[in-house]
């Protein structure tokens, strides 16, 4: 959740701020971009050295820095910001927030900055739970900021009580937990299956395609960025998901047949990018067929179609798209297979176009929706084209 996301981290004058090494290598860890701006306060508990280390960018501190020249621009580092989060917050920047005081670069910055703000708060206990501090906290939330709530232990004091900044682990998780309800797709389950299937014809040969997975993979990648969860049915294939993800290895048609009609029920999105084998051996040899002078004939059988079976199985709160590789009448035959196999979308895609279909990194597609509505898309990345699916789908998606 929080991969090429743009965090400022505020640095207040407490104790705790020695956690703040911890948590910008946390943030960096997970791929966010991390500037860190350090209040004069909070330079005299960690020095802007160990923050520049760990985040890989400089620290922030003042307005402007007299040795150097350098002016720091709070409001392009405000619009700069996916998120804000101050920890540790101390009570006396807690009041600035609440009242508007904006006597240095980090209540500046929090002016200036239009993306969600959370604070994890850091103090004594009496100072905690003091009223005004407490009147603060209220006020600040009111504003539409978010407050990691301080855990109860052992104080800098000696005392023992609720004013502890939340662990920097814990931090991670409420900043990537907050995000992901916020994405259009949280809450929601999706299926989807990639790459090709095998049908033996003995224990050495099988009768398969080029599907190199890559575009299923990419939709499985984006769904889940887009907070879905998201189980991904693989063929054999070497492709690996960025995101995490429920992934199951199958083999054949059958194999995959099984796997989907099991997680189909609880899905409310699925999409079947997999390419599944028309058809299989109708017997398989238990040993390996050995060449002969005379030719080898197979005798095939149809598998089930999938798509058909989900599509007479489908719930009114489901969606169920599918895929049309074509080779010619393209448009006729993805039209056919939306309507025949009671799709919401049908992706097709062209061998005729060079740079699309199996193995190759980019794709063009044209999408239908059930009022037979076409949307032409140009040649792009898979991933790029993952994309455009996933916004199709928003449309409909309930």
């Amino acid at each position: 959740m929080l991969e090429n996301k743009n965090i400022i981290l505020g640095v207040c004058g407490s104790i705790a701020a020695y956690k703040s090494a911890f948590l910008v290598r946390l943030l960096v860890k997970a791929g966010a971009n991390v500037k860190v701006i350090l209040t004069p306060d909070g330079a005299n508990f960690i020095t802007p050295l160990t923050l520049a280390t760990l985040s890989k960018n400089p620290v922030y501190t003042q307005y402007f820095e007299e040795e150097t020249g350098v002016w720091s621009n709070h409001v392009e580092l405000g619009l700069w910001a996916d998120l804000i989060i101050i920890a540790p917050i101390s009570a006396n920047t807690l009041a600035k927030l609440a009242t508007g005081i904006c006597d240095n670069l980090l209540t500046a910055v929090y002016l200036s900055a239009k993306c969600p703000v959370y604070v994890a708060p850091a103090m004594d206990l009496d100072m905690w739970k003091h009223e005004t501090t407490q009147n603060n906290i209220e006020r600040i939330s009111s504003f539409g900021n978010t407050v990691i709530a301080p855990a109860n232990g052992e104080l800098a004091s000696g005392l023992w009580g609720e004013g502890r900044m939340a662990e920097p682990e814990e931090i991670v998780s409420f900043l990537s937990n907050s995000i992901k309800k916020s994405l259009p797709l949280f809450g929601k389950k999706v299926l989807v299956t990639a790459g090709p299937t095998y049908e033996a014809i003995d224990p050495v040969r099988f009768i398969g395609n080029h599907s190199s997975g890559k575009m299923g993979f990419a939709l499985a990648d984006e769904m889940a960025k887009l907070g879905a969860e998201v189980t991904l049915i693989a063929g054999p294939t070497a492709q690996k998901a960025d995101q995490i993800l429920k992934r199951i290895d199958v083999v054949s048609a059958q194999e995959m047949f099984d796997a989907c009609t099991v997680a189909f029920a609880e899905t409310d999105i699925t999409v079947m990018c997999a390419a599944v084998a028309d058809y299989r051996p109708k017997q398989v040899a238990t040993q390996k067929i050995k060449k002969q002078d005379s030719g080898l004939f197979l005798e095939l059988e149809k598998t089930t179609d999938i798509l058909a079976f989900l599509g007479a199985a489908k719930k009114p709160h489901q969606v169920l798209v599918g895929f049309a590789l074509e080779t010619n009448d393209e448009e006729n035959y993805a039209k056919g297979k939306l309507e025949k196999k009671n799709l919401d979308l049908v992706v097709l895609n062209s061998l005729n176009d060079k740079g699309a279909g199996f193995k190759s990194d980019t794709n063009k597609i044209t999408i239908f929706n059930k009022a037979l509505e076409r949307t032409i898309f140009e040649m792009k990345s898979k991933t790029a084209v993952a994309k455009d699916i996933c916004t199709a789908i928003l449309k409909i998606a309930k």
